[in-house]
Order: C-alpha cells, then structure tokens, then sequence
C-alpha cells in the first residue's frame, strides 16, 4: 500500500461505511461510501489515492489531488493557522506546509510552488515550498541536447529558475525567453549547456540546427491561420517577430531559410506568402 500515491486495488468487500479495499499483501484501506462506484462487483480492480484522514487513519479516494508524494505543483493556500499552512490539493483533507517549510510566509489565497513529502516523525504527507532542498545537481541524469521537462520555480535578475526532470536545477536566461511563464508553468526545453559545477543552462525549444524544424513548423501554422501571409520579413524588427512566432529574429531567419529552400514559401518585400500547392 503506497501512500500519497496512486494504488490500484481489489474490492474486497462492502461495509455500512464504504468498501474495503486489498492490495496484493493482503493490507486493507477503507473507501468511504462517497466514493464507492455505484456499478462494482467484489474483487474488481480500482484506481485509488492512499493516505491519512483528519483523525490519521488511511483512506482511500478515487479523487486524485493535484499533487502526489515526490511530486511539485502550484498549490493556493486556504488557511493559515498557528501551526502553518492549509493548501487546497484537491481533497477534502487539505495538505498541510508548517512555517519551518515555508520559503516566504504563506497568506490564505496565495499561489506557492512546493514539494510533497512524507514527513518521517508524523507519518504525516506534508508540503514544502523550500523546493530547492529537493533537487541536486552533483550527479547529473541528463546531457547537453537532452530533451527535458521542466517547472517553473522563480525569477531571477538574469532569468527564470526551473526544475529539470523533478530532480536538478537549471536556469533559462531572459534572452532566450520568447513567451510569456509564469511560476508553475509545465513546459519542454533542452539542456542548452552544462557550466562548471553542474550547472544547467536550459534553452525553451531546440538548439542550433535543431531548432529549424520546429520553428518552421510554427511558421507555416502560421501562415495556415492567417490565410497564407504573415507580415514578417528578414527586416523587421525582433519584437514584432517575437510578438507574433514568439521566436527570436536569429531563429525566424533561419526558419523562413529552410522552408524557402524546401520551396514552401515565397519571400517578398511586404512579408512572407504560403506557397500553393
């Protein structure tokens, strides 16, 4: 029986309370009546959310929070008490983050990254938003050109601090920013560079030659949505084209290069026309 985690397991049987459920150890949770489906038959296999109830009994739910253990998500705080912080995670039970784990003071209708872990002394999940205390960077699991997921964490005078593959930090320069994040976003991006100390240099797209193909695939989108012309040319000014391709000027020139020698575009003084086919 995991807790804090997704378990599928058997209906063993029916109670006034709800249905117990079994796993393959013979380890029994209750699911109260609320969740239990209206349709099962005993020993069917259902998907359930393990963990403690308001008075530290397991329980089971078929509601699944937006954050399970080891896992970061963008949580809004409900209540603060002496204690700590209550964040809504989707289940009746709120998830708990006390002050000692609060980077910055939590306040009722606030936004916080953090990190769900089981707390050793209680038993307890609980919630973290001192996120980098998570994350490490001495033994690496990605390489340059990797493609990776990424959370953003926080911004920084130089850029935005993300979580590489829930597991290391790396750090995505202004200059290499071509849309709008924000904390929280879930986004893809490539391990531009590794800097001395494991530090990841982390780019949103494709890099160098690998960055025409997509690139050019959002031009010629674009150019399907506007009736095959968008007013862009070699000469325009970089935030017109980041404004509209959110891509910078270096990589719509090399994007527009490619699909002009594929023959899929024209190239005219007034903008850029789709090709008929």
């Amino acid at each position: 029986m995991k807790l804090g985690q997704i378990n599928t397991l058997e209906i063993l049987r029916e109670t006034d309370h709800g249905a117990y459920l079994v796993d393959s150890e013979n380890n029994e949770v209750l699911l109260p009546n609320r969740y239990v489906p209206n349709e099962f038959k005993i020993w069917d296999k259902i998907d359930v959310f393990v963990y403690l109830d308001n008075e530290e009994r397991l329980v089971a739910s078929t509601d699944i929070p937006y954050i399970t253990l080891g896992d970061f998500a963008l949580l809004r705080c409900s209540q603060v008490n002496d204690f700590g912080a209550f964040l809504d995670w989707g289940l009746v039970k709120e998830l708990f983050c006390p002050f000692k784990e609060q980077a910055f003071k939590m306040k009722p209708g606030g936004w916080y990254l953090v990190y769900c872990y089981l707390d050793e002394k209680s038993e307890r999940l609980v919630a973290s938003s001192k996120t980098n205390r998570f994350l490490d960077n001495k033994a690496l699991t990605v390489n340059q050109f990797d493609e990776v997921d990424l959370i953003v964490s926080h911004p920084s005078d130089i850029g935005w601090n993300v979580i590489v593959n829930k597991a290391h930090t790396g750090l995505i320069y202004k200059a290499h920013i071509f849309q709008d994040i924000s904390v929280g976003d879930k986004l893809k991006g490539i391990v531009k560079k590794i800097r001395p100390g494991n530090k990841l240099d982390i780019a949103l797209g494709q890099i160098g030659y690998r960055n025409i193909e997509p690139n050019a695939k959002r031009i010629l989108e674009a150019l399907e949505d506007n009736s095959g012309y968008i007013n862009l040319t070699d000469k325009s000014d970089p935030e017109a084209i980041k404004d509209q391709l959110q891509m910078s000027k270096k990589s719509f020139k090399k994007a527009i290069g490619t699909l002009y020698k594929q023959r899929q575009i024209e190239l005219k003084p007034d903008g850029v026309y789709l090709v008929k086919s």
